[in-house]
């Protein structure tokens, strides 16, 4: 017995080590297991065994809590900063820049509900943010009100984690049903909206356009690659010549074309009409490989050694060294034109054409090992990690504010993965991570934060609720319920997104993976859901950690 209460209820590093990873273990395999259908509270499932546990008296050292509760934090918003650093900023282009002012308008709104229902009911407003969070399934923005309520008042406050626990499984279903009760108020049949939505995505497809262009303007005689990509400015690659006797030739930039040579070209269909300047133009319907001569390959060739790393490709000199082309590049999916001011980056897939032997030089110039991308590069993890904790802790002073805002861990961690995922590669700074190994340490990061929340706001939980803390279940309903159906129904009937879209936008304003799971599975196949949550969640999630975070400032301060 002595053992039992030496290993679980006696504080020590050994209790409070024991306790953690027991927490997580049984929060995890409740995740994995404990389901209603398809409904989940997943890792979630961590904080809850935490408060249970500590309710029976099993509570960790606080200095331990502490570090668990701080670093795991860290190294959650970090991850979170450094997968969505790449496309945070090319999420404001064309279409993004609409869809994260709605993501925007819903976050803002469930803050303007969230003061409203504080000044009204005077409840504790530390507690209110954690509801909100609760209410939103925003676990970041729990960590930045709970690290930013120490900051400033030197203790931690249990409340907040309480509010968000008890919001937190009502806040999942509350989403789903704000996207049900948006299909029912506009009458959306499904397979109506789908059949419209493949018909216009078909009339404004982006994809990267082969075609071919047969040279007809007498203008065009010994004119350079290079002089037609200055001619026609716009994003494109001639991959190879075919010469009016077939023979086919991969052109550098000082290749001449003339009347009767048809040049392959990658463009976007935007530009497609461009071409008739210099041709006639027509969409290449087959493969890459099924249209080579004999004497050429396509093949596709990963980016893995760090030199190539944030290189712009004019700066590659492999077009007239090697005599090969590239074409494209994938990138996380996504098949970009390469154009010459495309910088590399580690992972990148290159589509390279050209004679065999040439090609294959150009592969081992590149790397093209795949087992090198499992390796982790750890050197930007914890040196970013280090300046996000200076950035947090710079002290920034704001009128009308009685003590100087501080952007926290949770805010300066995030801001400056953020940056370093975006601009990382152009200072060749390898950020690249495998989707396993960003997702591990992630979950890792998440699993000791709610661990740690949970074993210490435990103890006056059940008193909490049986208190009148039961309300806070009506006010993170409100809270979830409210900002989604204003802004999705302004977004429906004056923004005219396609439900499809707007099902994403509205789990990714809330980012909330469960509600993304249901979107993609009534999408019809369709991938629009996934993208509009894709465009939305790093602004998002930016936006979430720092209202939290200013919320506690404005009341607490």
């Amino acid at each position: 017995m002595e053992f039992l209460r030496f290993l679980f209820i006696e504080p020590s590093i050994i209790q409070s080590i024991v306790l953690l990873t027991l927490t997580i273990f049984l929060g995890l395999w409740l995740g994995e297991h404990a389901k209603i259908k398809t409904f989940t509270l997943g890792i979630t499932w961590v904080l809850f065994v935490g408060i249970i546990l500590s309710h029976f008296g099993m509570r960790i050292m606080p200095e331990v809590a502490g570090f668990a509760r701080d670093f795991g934090l860290i190294l959650f918003v970090y991850s979170i900063g450094l997968q969505v650093g790449p496309s945070f900023f090319s999420s404001f282009g064309k279409g993004g820049l609409k869809l994260n002012g709605f993501a925007a308008g819903i976050v803002l709104t469930g803050v303007l509900v969230t003061v409203l229902i504080t000044l009204i009911s005077k409840e504790d407003p530390a507690t209110m943010v954690g509801v909100m969070s609760g209410a939103i399934t925003n676990t970041p923005s729990l960590g930045a009100a709970e690290q930013t309520f120490t900051d400033i008042s030197g203790e931690a406050h249990s409340a907040i984690a309480t509010g968000y626990a008890v919001a937190y499984p009502l806040g999942v279903v509350g989403i789903i049903f704000s996207i049900l009760l948006i299909k029912w108020l506009f009458r959306i049949k499904t397979d109506k909206e789908a059949s419209e939505v493949r018909n216009n995505n078909a009339k404004n497809n982006k994809e990267p356009l082969l075609c071919d262009v047969l040279i007809n303007n007498p203008q065009i005689k010994d004119m350079t690659i290079q002089h037609l990509h200055h001619m026609l400015n716009f994003p494109m690659v001639v991959s190879r010549i075919i010469r009016p006797d077939k023979s086919e030739i991969v052109p550098q930039s000082d290749t001449t074309i003339t009347v009767g040579d048809t040049l392959r070209i990658l463009t976007d269909i935007d530009h497609m009409e461009n071409l008739a300047l210099i041709g006639a133009a027509s969409e290449h319907k087959k493969t890459e490989k099924e249209h080579l001569s004999s004497n050429l390959v396509s093949r596709k060739v990963v980016v893995t050694r760090p030199e190539w790393n944030g290189k712009q490709i004019r700066r590659l000199g492999v077009n007239n060294q090697y005599h090969v082309t590239i074409t494209r590049i994938n990138r996380a999916g996504i098949d970009l034109i390469a154009t010459s001011d495309l910088r590399l980056q580690m992972g990148d897939r290159m589509t390279v054409v050209g004679d065999k032997d040439d090609v294959q030089r150009v592969a081992d110039l590149f790397g093209n090992e795949m087992k090198k991308l499992d390796a982790p590069n750890l050197i930007p993890i914890f040196f970013g990690i280090v300046l996000g904790v200076i950035v947090g802790t710079l002290p920034i002073t704001i009128p009308g504010l009685s003590s100087p805002f501080k952007l926290g861990l949770a805010g300066g961690a995030l801001i400056v993965a953020i940056l370093i995922g975006r601009f990382g590669p152009s200072y060749h700074m390898i950020t690249y991570a495998t989707t396993s190994a960003n997702r591990m340490l992630r979950e890792i990061g998440l699993a000791l934060f709610l661990a740690s929340v949970g074993l210490g706001a435990g103890a006056g939980f059940m008193d909490t609720l049986t208190n009148g803390g039961w309300v806070w279940i009506l006010y993170g309903i409100i809270i979830t319920i409210t900002p989604l159906l204003i802004m999705g129904f302004i977004a429906r009937k004056w923004g005219k997104l396609d439900y499809f879209t707007l099902m994403g936008l509205m789990a990714g304003s809330t980012t909330d993976p469960p509600a993304l799971a249901f979107a993609s599975e009534t999408s019809d196949g369709l991938d629009n859901a996934n993208v509009a949550y894709a465009t939305v969640y790093p602004l998002t999630m930016f936006l979430r950690v720092m209202v939290a975070q200013l919320l506690i400032i404005f009341f607490c301060a």
